[in-house]
């Protein structure tokens, strides 16, 4: 698992078990709270019939609405956005919106892996590739970062290498708008891995998603 992944499920994991320790006492007072909802005196008391089953058609839809939601989202293990958890969200891609896609790349493992990137370019926008100096450390001399602009408007800037100084080539603009059926996808995060090395991606492998956390 890549390290920038770890790191962002043990923050999703923190979140979680920070929202159960606060959850917690409530918790405890659910047993006395449902036995006096249900029109008992208290713990141990007799429950009557006609609250039950009121209780339950409330308690049912909201748990069966609850399993329904849960597996509809998406946790976001990348630090280059800014969302935690994201959805599906029908409809026509927009500048800025979120999308999902499958990727297959050495540098992101051995298998296929779904990832969440924001469309910053849209086709026929203008795009332009300034390549300057790098200025990662180390790099040896004659090495260069790729600056890329949406109609002038500075998305991110590539690195010559990625983890464990695996080799980085950026990608190399052959038009001067994002072609038909494309979109730049990516961050301006200096660490992502998007766009900037792999080119536009096909608007058909792309699944419009919106943030939830």
């Amino acid at each position: 698992m890549p390290v920038w992944a770890g790191a962002r499920r043990s923050k999703v994991f923190k979140l979680a078990w920070k929202a159960a320790r606060a959850a917690w006492p409530a918790v405890k007072l659910l047993p006395l709270r449902a036995a006096v909802a249900l029109g008992s005196s208290g713990l141990g008391q007799p429950v009557r019939p006609a609250q039950l089953w009121k209780a339950y058609a409330i308690v049912l839809p909201v748990g069966l609405i609850t399993l329904w939601a849960i597996p509809q989202v998406t946790w976001v293990m990348s630090p280059s956005i800014s969302a935690i958890a994201v959805r599906v969200s029908p409809g026509p891609i927009r500048k800025a919106d979120y999308v999902m896609f499958m990727l297959s790349h050495p540098l992101a493992g051995p298998k296929p892996v779904n990832v969440t990137k924001q469309a910053l370019c849209m086709p026929g926008e203008r795009i332009d590739l300034i390549e300057k100096p790098s200025r990662t450390p180390g790099a040896p001399y004659g090495t260069f970062d790729g600056w890329y602009y949406c109609n002038e408007h500075l998305l991110s800037v590539s690195k010559p290498y990625g983890r464990n100084r695996m080799k980085l080539d950026h990608w190399q603009p052959t038009e001067a708008t994002i072609p038909p059926g494309f979109i730049f996808v990516g961050s301006s995060h200096p660490d992502g891995f998007d766009s900037r090395y792999y080119g536009p991606v096909a608007l058909d492998r792309l699944t419009r998603m919106e943030k939830v956390l």
